[in-house]
């Protein structure tokens, strides 16, 4: 008795091809923990941007880029850190200045919201998996169980919306800012090719926060030029404040009592670290005859809130880094793991985490049960997520640091700064990275990469699958304090 192949039987999952197994893998992994799909995807990028750093077409010259250089640079793009441990304006060739520029805006978008996008790309659809994933991006709470606010910073049902003002206000602001930087490009003496090539470049890495200068010198042409410093710096702020931000201010910007939360904490710690970084850094450095002492006041002034600006993540410099007293590099050190806002282009442990850590003190000093802000109320859960974050980010910090200080032997001020400008992936150096070994370099590397991947991603990610707690053991209080 012959068998007759039925149409309906051809649908089944034997008869499937290659990609859609592929595919069926991927929507597995994605709903099994959204947070180690994430994570794989940018390592993929850092592996696949790696490679063709690697390859002689990628360097100026004839020969091909050492790994250990390849691979940091890789990070660096990808994690939009802007540390580099080659001359980025004379090493590469075309084409590995196009890698470098692409690699930035990818690695802007961020990690889940990246991720979300690859999968919408693959699946051909935007489900609630992919909804989850883009919203745990902005609400990183949603990585636990228990409670989340309610007024969070994104709903489930505007990430659709998000994806969108992302895409758009990346294009935008970049291509708003590269218009407005042409002028200087042209006073500064550069050929109209390069004038384009340098606008659009600087706009790139002013809005994703990475601190790449094109053009040998950096930013030595731009000395007094205020003009365009002052754009690198809207950049810069732009794109620390986090898409959920951005989005908010588009929908809403004439209604600021309807705004989140998160979104009055993010600008009001923001504005807060800015105008009290300048502060700090004008009186530090007004005399030092290296830095601010050769400027007259208005220059002082400016650059204070110039470097209170880059150091949230922004890693342009006018200045040497190593010059600055040491009382200013701990300041410094400070404003950089801080960082920027929650889900933006900027690392650090986010000015949001520093704003909870901060209530729950004042909380506590007054004796209240709960955590108030803007008239809402902070579930306790925030803060053990805040604590999490701090924690896991000091010990990155602390363990990368003694291994550099093993390696090098350099001094402890000048290692601990570049660490913490790896881990918040701000770009700003005293140049050690520049000269350390290949070991070092690859420790740097890690270092970018989880201060990128972000310390609750990470977390949630080599976690164990949550387990489910029937019983409540007996409770006991130590003595803190």
């Amino acid at each position: 008795m012959t068998r007759v192949s039925s149409p309906a039987l051809r649908g089944r999952p034997e008869s499937k091809t290659w990609l859609g197994r592929i595919r069926d893998a991927i929507d597995h992994l994605a709903r099994h923990s959204p947070s180690r799909f994430a994570i794989l995807i940018f390592a993929g990028l850092v592996l696949v941007f790696t490679l063709l750093f690697s390859l002689p077409i990628a360097r100026a010259g004839d020969t091909a880029t050492p790994l250990h250089d390849a691979l940091f640079t890789a990070v660096s793009v990808i994690c939009v850190t802007g540390l580099a441990t080659v001359d980025m304006a004379t090493y590469w060739s075309p084409f590995g200045n196009a890698l470098v520029f692409i690699g930035v805006n990818i690695g802007g978008v961020g990690v889940l919201t990246l991720a979300t996008t690859l999968g919408l790309v693959i699946s051909r659809r935007l489900g609630l998996r992919a909804k989850l994933m883009a919203a745990s991006d902005t609400n990183p709470s949603r990585l636990h169980a228990g409670p989340v606010s309610e007024r969070q910073a994104v709903r489930l049902g505007e990430v659709g919306g998000l994806l969108a003002t992302v895409a758009i206000s990346a294009l935008v602001i970049e291509g708003a800012i590269a218009l407005l930087l042409l002028p200087s490009m042209f006073a500064a003496g550069y050929d109209p090719l390069h004038s384009i090539w340098y606008a659009f470049y600087y706009s790139a890495m002013a809005f994703t926060n990475t601190g790449f200068n094109p053009n040998p010198g950096g930013l030595d042409p731009f000395q007094h030029d205020y003009w365009m410093q002052s754009l690198l710096l809207a950049g810069v702020f732009l794109g620390s404040l986090g898409f959920p931000v951005i989005f908010a201010l588009a929908r809403g910007w004439r209604h600021p009592h309807r705004w989140s939360v998160h979104v009055k904490l993010t600008l009001t710690t923001t504005i807060i670290l800015f105008f009290l970084g300048a502060l700090v850094f004008l009186v530090l450095e007004y005399n030092n005859p290296e830095t601010y002492g050769k400027l007259d006041a208005g220059g002082t002034v400016f650059q204070s809130f110039f470097i209170s600006g880059m150091t949230r993540s922004g890693g342009f410099a006018t200045i040497d880094m190593h010059a600055l007293n040491g009382s200013s590099q701990l300041v410094a050190s400070m404003l950089m793991f801080v960082g920027g806002g929650s889900a933006s282009t900027a690392g650090g442990i986010k000015v949001t985490t520093l704003a909870v850590l901060f209530l729950a003190a004042f909380a506590e000093a007054r004796g209240q049960q709960s955590m108030e802000a803007f008239g809402r109320r902070i579930p306790r859960d925030i803060l053990r997520l805040s604590v999490s974050v701090v924690l896991w980010g000091a010990t990155i910090v602390a363990v990368a640091s003694v291994l550099i200080l093993q390696i090098t032997k350099a001094p402890f001020e000048n290692v601990l700064f570049d660490v913490i400008s790896a881990f918040a992936t701000c770009g700003l150096s005293t140049g050690l990275t520049a000269s350390l070994p290949p070991e070092g370099v690859y420790i740097m590397s890690a270092t970018m990469f989880m201060g990128r991947v972000g310390t609750v991603t990470l977390a949630a990610a080599l976690a164990a699958s949550q387990r489910r707690q029937l019983f409540k053991r007996p409770e006991e209080r130590p003595i803190v304090g």
